[in-house]
C-alpha cells in the first residue's frame, strides 16, 4: 500500500506534467511548490528561466546569482508568496496578486485526501505598464543595468489584459481539481468556509461593539433558537443559515476559548434540528438515524470553524430532505392555492390568505408559487384579471368601473393601467374595436351574478 509520502509525490510528478502542458498551451510561465512552500526539483530548470523575474531580485537584493534550489529559498518575496499559497488554501481557489514590480501571480492549492498538499503557480505577465516596472528595476538594480537592457528582459514578459489573467487563474484551479485525490469537493468545501468565518466574523465584530470589555456577555439566545428551527421546519432555508449565525456568533463571542462548551451546545442544537417534522410520517427509525449522523459530524469536529461548518452541512441536509420529502406536498399545495385564486381572484385577496390554504408560509409560498408557475403570484393575478376583463369588454355592456370592479382591480384608473400593461391598449379602445379575447377561465368560474345577467341577455 503506497504511504502518504509517495502519493504526495505521485501528485506532484503528474502536476508536473500538467504545467508543461498549461505552459504551452498558454504561454504563462509556471512552478509547483510543495506543502512546505518549496518549489519542486523536477521543475528547477523552469525556475530558473529568464521568464523567472524572482531572479531579479534575488540577484539585486539579496546579490545572489540563482543557480540551485537552495539559491531560489533566497527570494526576498518569498513571504509574499507563500501568504498567497496560504489564502489560496484558506478560500479553497484560485488567488491573484501582483508583485512590486508589476508581475502578475496566481496560485491554487492542491489536496491529498483532504489536506493541503502543495500549489500550482503561475506568472509570466505584467499587469502595469512596461515602463513603470522599467523604472522599478532600475531603481532595484541601482543602474547596474541600462533601461535599455532591463526592456530588453521585459520582451519576454509581456504585459496581458485582466480577463486574459483571470481565465489563466480559472484555468489553473480547474488543473488542481483534476489533480487532488481523495478529495472531491474539497475546494468547495474550503470556500464555504471561509464564507461562513466571514460571515461569523461580521456578527461577531458588531457584538464587540455592542459589548464592550468589561460589561456582561450575552445569554444564549434561546428565542433565536425557536426561530431557527421554525423557520427551518417552514423550508425558509436562507433565512435558517442567516439564523444560525446569529447563534454561533452569540456562542462564540460569549464563550471566548471554551470549545468543549460550544461542542456541548452544537451537540444539543444538533439533535434539536434531528427532530424537525419534516417527513409527512416520520418514524423513529427516521429520527434516531438523523440523530446519530448529526451528533457524529458535530463530534468529530476539531476546531471552531470544522464545527461551524458541521452545523451548515446539517441544514443543508434538512434543506435536500424537505425538498425530497415535500415535493409532492408542494405541487397539491400549489394545485388548492390555484383553486383558491380561481375561484376569488375577482375580489381583493392577500398573498397571507392564499398562503394559508396552501400552508406554507407567505416568503416561502411566494417562493415556490413562481418557480412552479414561472410568473409571481401578483403577475399571475393580474393577468387572470384582464383576461376576465377583455371577456367582458366584449361581451357585456356594463361601465369601465362596473368591469374593473368586477374583475377584482382597486378602482378604474388601476384597471387602466394594468390592462394597457397586458395588452397594449386602453380598455375604452379595446372595446371601441370589438376585440374578443377566449378567457382561459370557464365561465363557470365567473360570478353568480355574472352568470344570471348573461342568462337574462
Amino acid at each position: 500500500m503506497a504511504s502518504s509520502g509517495d502519493m504526495t509525490n505521485s501528485i506532484l510528478l503528474r502536476a508536473q506534467a500538467f504545467m508543461l502542458l498549461y505552459a504551452k498551451v498558454t504561454n504563462a510561465h509556471t512552478f509547483i511548490n510543495d506543502r512546505n512552500y518549496m518549489p519542486i526539483p523536477k521543475l528547477c530548470e523552469e525556475k530558473l528561466s529568464p521568464r523567472n523575474i524572482c531572479l531579479f531580485c534575488i540577484r539585486y537584493k539579496k546579490n545572489i546569482e540563482a543557480k540551485t534550489m537552495q539559491d531560489l529559498s533566497a527570494n526576498p518575496c518569498r513571504e509574499m508568496h507563500i501568504n498567497a499559497i496560504r489564502e489560496s488554501h484558506r478560500f479553497g481557489g484560485s488567488y491573484t496578486y501582483m508583485c512590486q514590480l508589476g508581475i502578475m501571480f496566481w496560485t491554487s492549492p492542491i489536496y491529498l485526501n483532504g489536506h493541503f498538499t502543495g500549489a500550482l503557480v503561475g506568472s509570466g505577465f505584467l499587469g502595469t505598464d512596461p515602463e513603470e516596472t522599467c523604472d522599478r528595476m532600475y531603481k532595484i538594480c541601482g543602474g547596474a543595468l541600462s533601461k535599455p537592457e532591463i526592456r530588453q528582459m521585459l520582451t519576454v514578459i509581456p504585459r496581458e489584459k485582466p480577463e486574459k489573467l483571470k481565465a489563466l487563474a480559472e484555468l489553473m484551479l480547474v488543473c488542481a481539481q483534476s489533480l487532488s485525490v481523495g478529495s472531491e469537493g474539497c475546494h468547495t468545501a474550503m470556500k464555504r468556509r471561509a464564507k461562513q468565518q466571514t460571515d461569523l466574523s461580521a456578527k461577531i465584530a458588531a457584538l464587540k461593539n455592542q459589548y464592550p470589555p468589561g460589561s456582561p456577555r450575552p445569554e444564549y439566545p434561546l428565542d433565536r433558537e425557536q426561530e431557527f428551527l421554525e423557520t427551518l421546519y417552514r423550508g425558509e432555508i436562507e433565512t435558517g443559515r442567516q439564523l444560525l449565525n446569529e447563534i454561533l456568533a452569540v456562542l462564540f463571542f460569549a464563550n471566548p476559548d471554551q470549545f468543549n462548551h460550544i461542542q456541548y451546545r452544537a451537540i444539543e442544537l444538533a439533535v434539536l434540528l434531528s427532530r424537525i417534522d419534516i417527513c409527512p410520517c416520520p418514524t423513529a427509525g427516521n429520527i434516531l438515524g438523523a440523530n446519530n449522523r448529526y451528533i457524529k459530524l458535530v463530534q468529530e469536529a476539531a476546531d471552531i470553524e470544522e464545527l461551524t461548518d458541521a452545523l451548515y452541512r446539517i441544514v443543508d441536509d434538512i434543506a435536500g430532505r424537505i425538498h425530497s420529502f415535500r415535493g409532492i406536498q408542494h405541487a397539491t399545495s400549489i394545485k388548492k392555492a390555484e383553486h383558491f385564486i380561481l375561484e376569488n381572484f375577482t375580489r381583493k385577496i392577500s398573498l397571507d390568505e392564499i398562503a394559508k390554504i396552501s400552508g406554507f408560509s407567505a416568503p416561502y409560498f411566494s417562493t415556490l408559487f413562481k418557480e412552479e408557475m414561472g410568473e409571481n403570484l401578483s403577475g399571475y393575478l393580474n393577468r387572470l384579471r384582464v383576461e376576465k376583463a377583455s371577456y367582458m369588454l366584449t361581451d357585456t355592456k356594463f361601465s369601465l368601473s362596473k368591469i374593473a370592479q368586477e374583475c377584482g382591480f382597486e378602482d378604474q384608473s388601476w384597471f387602466s393601467k394594468i390592462f394597457k400593461l397586458y395588452t397594449g391598449i386602453s380598455p375604452g379602445k379595446y372595446r371601441a374595436r370589438e376585440r374578443k379575447l377566449e378567457p382561459t377561465i370557464p365561465n363557470p368560474q365567473f360570478s353568480d351574478d355574472y352568470r344570471l345577467l348573461q342568462e337574462e341577455t
